[in-house]
């Protein structure tokens, strides 16, 4: 039974591990991954002087961080306000239309939103146009690109995460509540001093883990809302990636960044899942 599955791991995870030797070598398509010239850490010494990358680390980071923050906190508060909600009818049709945009490829979102925040014709800077305000050209200024992505991306994701704290916020004992309320404790001062501290496990179990997305900020969303225009705020390592190995043809450099990239990514995972096991007893087994 765990024959097919086996097979599939090996050939579309483990196999292509062996082309991670084009990083040492000056790739040719013509002689192969077995007969380029070998070259050592010469790629690596090239892409740490290239210019851009400062620039590409420091997106990457910014943006990732920012959405990490961003996709903890918004689903927190939400999640705390719906718990507030009498009428589950109400919770349960709030739920499914914050949830909604999870389901939508960026290639889709991506098309609304160039809409919607057009300069001339999007109904954003309409509305800016109203009160007075000049269009900002959210997808071209530099400025305003790294937020446009935070934004968006937190709107399309935390209503998973809401799901998984309301999920969280079914497990304190109710009579948590009714002693706090005996006391005389306000809704707020009952979510101060059991709510937050009930789902606390959780919210530290997130928080953890989404380290290892610290060099993953999101190509998907980036690629398809990102132009030239915008390379010093929203180039990030994955587009960096993709321009150099699949727009340049420059294999071994591109490689060479994979790995970097992969070999952080490793670290980081190891360091959250080590982190969830220490701070919140999470197994992964």
């Amino acid at each position: 039974m765990l024959l097919p599955a086996v097979v599939l791991v090996l050939v579309y995870s483990y196999y292509p591990m062996f082309g991670a030797v084009i990083a040492f070598e000056k790739f040719s398509a013509f002689k192969g991954m077995f007969k380029s010239e070998w070259v050592g850490f010469a790629n690596f010494e090239y892409i740490f002087k290239m210019p851009e990358f400062p620039v590409v680390i420091r997106n990457t980071l910014i943006i990732a961080i920012m959405k990490i923050i961003g996709n903890l906190t918004v689903p927190l508060v939400i999640a705390l306000l719906l718990n507030e909600v009498m009428s589950n009818l109400v919770k349960r049709g709030i739920q499914t239309l914050i949830y909604l945009p999870h389901f939508l490829s960026w290639v889709i979102l991506a098309g609304i939103l160039k809409d919607v925040l057009s300069p001339s014709s999007g109904i954003v800077n309409q509305a800016l146009s109203f009160f007075g305000i000049d269009p900002v050209f959210f997808l071209g200024d530099n400025h305003w690109f790294p937020f446009v992505l935070v934004g968006t991306d937190v709107w399309k994701e935390f209503g998973f995460n809401t799901i998984v704290y309301l999920a969280a916020l079914t497990a304190i004992n109710p009579a948590l509540y009714e002693a706090a309320l005996i006391d005389g404790a306000s809704r707020w001062k009952q979510t101060l001093h059991v709510t937050l501290p009930g789902i606390a496990p959780i919210i530290i179990l997130l928080a953890t883990l989404s380290l290892g997305n610290v060099l993953n900020a999101g190509f998907d969303q980036i690629f398809n809302l990102y132009s030239s225009a915008t390379y010093d705020s929203g180039d990030v390592m994955d587009t960096f990636i993709y321009r150099i190995g699949v727009v340049n043809a420059q294999y071994s450099i591109s490689t060479a960044l994979g790995l970097f990239k992969s070999a952080i990514s490793f670290v980081l995972i190891s360091t959250s899942y080590f982190l969830a096991y220490r701070l919140a007893n999470y197994r992964i087994f």
